[in-house]
């Protein structure tokens, strides 16, 4: 069964209005349906244009694999 996909812009304007759209909403993310998970969401978006972005995010992917692997090992004990 194929996974179903979200097209994301294929304009370096159109990923630009949409992350920072996305930061924008998340900044008030106290208001109903708006959410503060709107911000990681719009620096994903806005890292495809980045590099500085980019590297940030590659980090943070990083930590995040080495964190989930170590609380896997440790949960199989």
């Amino acid at each position: 069964m194929k996974k179903p996909q979200l097209k994301k812009p294929k304009t370096k304007l159109g990923r630009s209005i949409l992350g920072w759209a996305l930061v924008i909403g998340g900044i008030f993310g106290f208001l109903p349906i708006l959410g503060f998970w709107m911000i990681p969401l719009g620096i994903v978006i806005l890292s495809a244009d980045s590099p500085y972005l980019r590297r940030w995010r590659r980090k943070a992917e990083v930590w995040i694999g080495k964190k989930w692997k170590r609380n896997n090992r440790s949960n199989d004990n």
